[in-house]
C-alpha cells in the first residue's frame, strides 16, 4: 500500500511538471510570435502615461502589454467607451431596437456638465449602430432614462466591472454605484458618473464582445457590431483603423476626471471586425480626448495587420512549393 501511495504521488509529480512545462512552452511561444507587436506597442505609447495591452481573442492570453500594472491597478471613469455595454442592457431589457431612432440636438448640459455631441452635425435620425458609432450623448442620456438605475447597474456588472480579470497579480476591481436620481442614470449611461474601471476590466469585456461575434445569428447583437464597426469606418474611432484591408471595430471615450480640469482618453476594440483575433485597449492619462488614443490603437493594428499579411504570404510559398 505504501509503494502504490508513493507510486501515486510520483505521477501526480510528474503530470504537475508536464502541465507546467507545456504552460511555459506556450508562453515562450507567444512571446516570441508577438515580439515585433510588442516593440510596436511600446513604441506607439513611448513619452505617453497610461498603458496599452493586447490579448488574444480565443486564448485571452496577453500577446503585448505597455505598463500591466497601470492597466491592473488604474481606476478611473470609462467614458463613452462603456457606451457599447448601456446599449446591451437597452437591448437586452426590449428598451431599444432597431428602430430606436432619434435626432441628436445640441446643446447638452446633464448635472452641471457640458456634454454637446463632438460628432458630424446631421439632420437625420440616429438609430442604435448609427448613435454608438457617432457616440452621441444625447441619444443615450435620453435612451438610458428607459431603463432603471437596478437595470443600468447589473448590466455594468454583469459585463465583468466589479472583478478582476486574471490577467495581472494585485488587481483593483472597478466600482460600480447605484444611480439616485436621473442626471446621475444619464450620467452613468455615457461612463462620467458612477462607474470606474481598470482597463484590463474593459480589455476583458470587448474580448468577451469578440469572441461571440463569429456565427453569432442575435439580431440585438448584430447592432452593437454595426456601431462598432461604423465607429471605426466613419464615426468617432475612425483614426483606429489602419491604411490595409484588414477592417476594425472600435469605441473611443473620453473621461472627466475629478482630479482636475482635464480629460482621460480611451481606444476599446478588436479585429479583424468580422473574425476577431486580437482584442485591444489603449488609456493615457490626460489625453486629449478619444482621438489620442485611436492615433495609438492605429499604429497596434496597423503593425498586427502587416504580421498577418506576412504569415499569409508566408503560408502562400509554402503551399507553393
Amino acid at each position: 500500500m505504501r509503494l502504490g501511495a508513493q507510486w501515486r504521488a510520483w505521477a501526480a509529480g510528474i503530470a504537475i511538471c508536464l502541465v507546467a512545462c507545456l504552460t511555459l512552452w506556450d508562453t515562450m511561444w507567444a512571446q516570441a510570435g508577438s515580439s515585433g507587436l510588442q516593440r510596436t506597442v511600446t513604441r506607439a505609447m513611448a513619452g505617453r502615461n497610461g498603458t496599452a495591452v493586447v490579448v488574444d481573442v480565443h486564448s485571452g492570453q496577453i500577446l503585448a502589454a505597455h505598463r500591466l500594472d497601470v492597466a491592473a491597478r488604474r481606476l478611473v471613469r470609462p467614458g463613452s467607451s462603456i457606451k457599447t455595454f448601456t446599449l446591451l442592457a437597452l437591448l437586452d431589457a426590449g428598451k431599444v431596437d432597431a428602430n430606436t431612432s432619434l435626432v441628436c440636438k445640441r446643446p447638452l448640459t446633464v448635472g452641471g456638465h457640458r456634454l454637446d455631441c463632438p460628432h458630424p452635425v446631421t439632420r437625420q435620425p440616429l438609430d442604435p449602430p448609427a448613435a454608438l458609432a457617432y457616440s452621441c450623448n444625447f441619444y443615450f442620456t435620453h435612451v438610458a432614462t428607459r431603463l432603471t438605475p437596478e437595470q443600468l447597474r447589473a448590466g455594468f456588472i454583469h459585463e465583468g466591472f466589479t472583478s478582476i480579470t486574471g490577467l495581472a497579480g494585485n488587481e483593483a476591481a472597478g466600482t460600480v454605484e447605484l444611480a439616485q436620481n436621473l442626471e446621475q442614470l444619464e450620467l452613468e449611461a455615457i461612463g462620467e458618473w458612477g462607474i470606474e474601471v481598470t482597463p484590463l476590466e474593459l480589455l476583458r469585456a470587448y474580448r468577451n464582445l469578440a469572441v461571440r461575434v463569429s456565427g453569432n445569428g442575435d439580431v440585438k447583437f448584430a447592432l452593437v457590431v454595426a456601431g462598432l464597426e461604423g465607429s471605426a469606418a466613419y464615426g468617432m474611432g475612425h483614426l483606429a483603423q489602419p491604411d490595409s484591408a484588414m477592417k476594425v471595430a472600435a469605441k473611443t471615450g473620453t473621461a472627466l476626471s475629478d482630479e482636475g480640469a482635464w480629460t482621460h482618453a480611451w481606444l476599446a476594440g478588436y479585429a479583424p471586425a468580422n473574425h476577431p483575433e486580437i482584442a485591444l485597449v489603449v488609456f493615457l492619462e490626460k489625453g486629449r480626448g478619444g482621438v489620442d488614443a485611436a492615433n495609438v490603437a492605429r499604429e497596434i493594428f496597423a503593425a498586427y495587420a502587416r504580421s498577418r499579411a506576412g504569415v499569409s504570404r508566408d503560408t502562400d510559398k509554402d503551399a507553393a512549393r
